[in-house]
């Protein structure tokens, strides 16, 4: 492993290339990378960085976010099988669907989904902002909210506003059960628990913060608690552990595991560098609908 790791190093400085990871990614992946961060975040960081070649350990909607926001870089995903279940619950058709069943709403949308989709959006946002941009949408009478629908119960509450719904959900947070946070609770008393929206209901009902995989980290950090349990895709506590000595972490439950994350190791790392592959790019037309929909977001937070 040590001299895989060695290979990756070189081939970042003679490919001009950075590795950007999820927090949900294997500890392996999170140690050889130039930055961590939740989806948006990398993408953010993405396009602000000078390097030529970014190789983002994530899943292929992440990917091509990086490509709506910085085109003229190469983007690339070691492996292409790495999808996300909740973006593909949705289609482009299915917007344009929606929108015409509601010709008079906004359609908002969660960064997790297809660029296609985007592009259909009106807004986009992410689990730590959705609240922000609903709220300031006051004017519309109806808001198309998609795809997760523990998201949009939580938001809804969160704004007290009516919003239209779709059937998506994440696989690996819809596994988190309510009893599961119990057990952990009873067994570590004192611990904050820390939820993502995409949980179900009755789990952020019991959490003492419902932040995305980013605001766990700053929560983490600024807390003067000493024990967390964590309820979103597991692999974030190896971040948390590394940043917080001291502090103990307890996952909400073992089955929390995207699997689509974990498809990516050292090994596809050294490939996609050597070989530059898998490029994503998304389309001009795509990318011009997709950024407009981001940009409006970014103004409101």
């Amino acid at each position: 492993m040590e001299k895989i790791v060695e290979r990756i190093k070189e081939l970042k400085k003679s490919r001009d290339a950075v590795i950007l990871a999820h927090n949900y990614q294997l500890p392996e992946v999170q140690e050889v990378a130039d930055y961590l961060g939740d989806s948006l975040e990398l993408s953010r960081i993405a396009a602000r960085i000078e390097a030529k070649v970014i190789v983002l350990c994530g899943v292929y909607f992440m990917a091509e976010t990086a490509s709506v926001l910085c085109p003229d870089k190469k983007i690339l995903i070691p492996d292409l099988q790495a999808g996300c279940p909740l973006a593909n619950m949705i289609t482009a058709e299915d917007v344009r669907k929606l929108r015409a069943s509601h010709s008079k709403a906004v359609v908002v949308g969660y960064v997790n989904t297809p660029a296609e989709v985007k592009a259909e959006l009106d807004y986009a946002c992410t689990s730590s902002n959705a609240i922000a941009v609903v709220n300031y949408l006051s004017n519309y009478e109806e808001i198309i909210f998609i795809p997760d629908k523990y998201l949009t119960d939580y938001v809804a509450k969160k704004t007290n506003r009516k919003l239209i719904g779709w059937k998506g959900y994440c696989p690996t947070h819809a596994k988190i059960t309510l009893e599961d946070v119990l057990e952990q609770k009873k067994l570590h008393p004192s611990a904050k628990v820390l939820s993502h929206p995409e949980c179900k209901a009755d789990v952020l009902q019991v959490s003492d913060a419902v932040v995305s995989t980013s605001g766990m980290c700053k929560y983490v950090k600024d807390s003067p608690a000493r024990e967390f349990i964590i309820a979103t895709e597991k692999e974030l506590i190896h971040r948390l552990t590394k940043e917080n000595p001291g502090k103990s972490f307890f996952a909400a439950s073992d089955l929390a595991v995207c699997p689509n994350m974990k498809r990516i190791n050292l090994e596809k790392v050294l490939f996609s560098l050597e070989d530059l592959k898998y490029e994503v790019k998304v389309s001009p037309e795509v990318r011009k609908s997709a950024n407009m929909a981001i940009e409006r977001m970014l103004k409101i937070v």
